[in-house]
């Protein structure tokens, strides 16, 4: 504020009396003696607005998000064809097992997943093309991707794995618990057999209590007891 606008203000004080005139006068402070800097109206340039809704924060890809579909977890079966060789090679089908890769003739363990089809058809050819062949395509594919939702939730059945998700989340696209779920023992039982009791309750409020769902794994919801 410059000596010029100190005195002008001082001049105004001075006829005004009581509270009524101190506040006004403040008022006048806060809304006329800002700088050009405290305050900016910025109007974006047409079409250059992001959509309604959209997030502008950086954030890490979904991982469903590719246009290749999504992509592979622990236990998908993934299928390998193979062509444009003199002799035919065999096609190669396999569910990715607990360290994340499959294993192919010659070239051995392959990391499957966290990759798309297409990555992964890509890091397969390098690892044939030129060491064991000249000419080689090589061709990966995947099955649907599901899951299985049962017992105490209002939609049971077969869910479509898109993606990372989680027990909590697996039952939410399920229609959610009904009115008469065991929320504190849900049963998560993996391909291989393995087991997990899951406490909802708890894994709502803390994440590492909610373990992830892979393809093929299959949730129970058993009935709350009454007693």
């Amino acid at each position: 504020m410059t000596r010029s606008m100190k005195k002008t203000i001082l001049k105004m004080a001075r006829p005004a009396s009581g509270w009524l005139g101190l506040i006004a006068l403040a008022g006048w402070l806060a809304t006329g003696c800002q700088t050009p800097n405290d305050h900016i109206d910025f109007t974006p340039v047409p079409g250059s607005e992001p959509p309604a809704g959209t997030n502008t924060s950086p954030v890490a890809p979904s991982i469903g998000a590719t246009e290749s579909g999504g992509r592979f977890a622990i236990s998908d079966l993934v299928r390998v064809t193979f062509s444009g060789v003199t002799d035919p090679i065999a096609p190669h089908e396999e569910r990715i097992k607990d360290d994340g890769t499959v294993t192919l003739p010659l070239i051995g363990a392959i990391k499957a997943d966290g990759k798309t089809p297409g990555e992964l058809q890509e890091i397969i050819t390098k690892a044939y093309v030129p060491k064991y062949y000249l000419r080689l395509t090589v061709t990966v594919a995947s099955d649907r991707r599901v899951y299985y939702v049962g017992g105490q939730v209002r939609s049971p059945g077969r869910q479509e794995y898109l993606g990372t998700t989680t027990v909590t989340k697996a039952i939410q696209s399920a229609g959610d618990f009904t009115d008469f779920a065991n929320r504190k023992n849900v049963l998560l039982t993996r391909v291989d057999g393995k087991t997990l009791t899951v406490n909802c309750i708890k894994a709502a409020r803390n994440p590492a209590l909610d373990p992830p769902v892979y393809p093929g794994d299959k949730i129970v919801v058993e009935l709350r007891g009454f007693w």
